[in-house]
């Protein structure tokens, strides 16, 4: 009898391509994912992993048998989900990840009321960028994440995933106090074609989205600061160092120095949630997203 744990670290390996991947997506030592491929290996009297280089890679026999475990996981996952369906108790552990704002604007707000409605679900969340967070669905390592796409910039989704809306989040324009447009009632991205911007780092899908955005506009923008944190993106507005594009969700109060002044042409995230298709029916989802979209509608956000 092929042992189910086995199975899973067989799985990670396949999908994360190393061991060190692996321990790091089922949170244990790399030692602890060796001794179960051996064991594995015991099991079924095969070898599994060979060594490529510095690495390791599949043989024949251990991509036949990680590709039967991801179905036979699969299977697991539809009848835990049909079980807890059946119970109709939103119980157990959930696994959650968020964008920072998301997790600072919506999150406190839907992890009480879990708490207070489902006193048996054990709720946990974690920060990740949208880019992280989706892969990391797929491969099973978390239940729900909370990501985003812009309104001209939809992020690209995997087959086998569900998704809810959760709230459209308007973006504004945050310019130093001094700025001269500082106290416009609304303005036009062109009308900064000549400023210096504070952007997301390079490679993340909003510092993407706002170079594709303004470029559209026929701007050419130049990038003097990247900051990954919208408070450290603020701070640098405040010391008169450029323009940045400022979401209302998570935001807070703004720093002293700083002017919000909305887009003519209203910029919008869709926040949504998505979680594997196989475990569509799991009480604990359907009562995550519930409750995130109730977190929503509190902060003014628009769903659907």
């Amino acid at each position: 009898m092929l042992n189910l744990d086995r199975l899973r670290t067989l799985n990670a390996v396949a999908r994360h391509g190393s061991v060190s991947g692996a321990a790091d997506g089922l949170h244990v030592t790399t030692s602890a994912v060796s001794q179960q491929l051996a064991k594995l290996e015991r099991e079924t009297g095969q070898q599994l992993l060979a060594k490529n280089g510095r690495g390791v890679r599949l043989t024949d026999a251990g991509r036949l048998l990680a590709e039967h475990a991801s179905r036979i996981l699969s299977q697991v996952e539809l009848a835990q989900a049909d079980l807890e369906a059946q119970r109709g108790q939103a119980v157990g552990e959930l696994l959650l990840g968020a964008f920072p704002t998301a997790a600072r604007g919506l999150f406190p707000a839907a992890l009480a009321e879990l708490r207070d409605a489902h006193p048996q679900l054990r709720a946990r969340l974690e920060e990740m960028e949208p880019d992280e967070a989706v892969p990391r669905v797929v491969r099973g390592d978390i239940d729900v994440a909370v990501v985003l796409d812009w309104y001209n910039k939809p992020l690209p989704m995997p087959d086998g995933l569900a998704k809810a809306p959760i709230l459209d989040d308007p973006a504004d324009v945050a310019l130093p106090a001094g700025h001269p447009l500082a106290d416009r009632a609304e303005l036009d991205l062109e009308d900064l074609a000549d400023d210096e911007w504070v952007s997301w780092p390079r490679g993340e899908f909003c510092h993407d989205w706002l170079m594709l955005t303004l470029r559209g506009k026929g701007i050419e923008p130049r990038i003097s600061h990247m900051a990954e944190e919208h408070h450290t993106q603020l701070a640098l507005v405040a010391a008169g160092l450029g323009v940045v594009v400022a979401p209302r969700l998570g935001r807070g109060p703004v720093p002293d120095g700083v002017r919000v002044v909305p887009v003519r042409h209203t910029m919008c995230r869709h926040v949504y949630a998505v979680w594997r298709a196989d475990a569509d029916r799991r009480p604990s989802i359907r009562a995550a997203v519930d409750a995130l979209r109730t977190a929503g509608e509190a902060v003014g956000g628009r769903t659907g």
